[in-house]
């Protein structure tokens, strides 16, 4: 079953620190957005495969867009 990764937050996608075929744990960084000038990370909350990445770096993202989707 595919979960999708959603911004939390309305920012700009600071780094990507997970690619399509990565193995990924709980608790794994997947995404950081930037926002006011914070650095707020975005963690998988189950283990997975990383299926699709939906963003990029630098990109404006609102919150509740989808920008992964990992497999389970």
């Amino acid at each position: 079953m595919a979960t999708e990764i959603k911004a939390h937050i309305t920012g700009t996608i600071w780094k990507i620190k997970a690619a399509v075929g990565d193995s990924i744990d709980e608790g794994d960084t997947l995404i950081i957005i930037e926002s006011m000038k914070m650095e707020m990370p975005i963690e998988a909350q189950d283990p997975g495969t990383v299926k699709e990445v939906r963003c990029r770096e630098g990109q404006p993202v609102t919150e509740g867009d989808v920008l992964m989707v990992i497999d389970d």
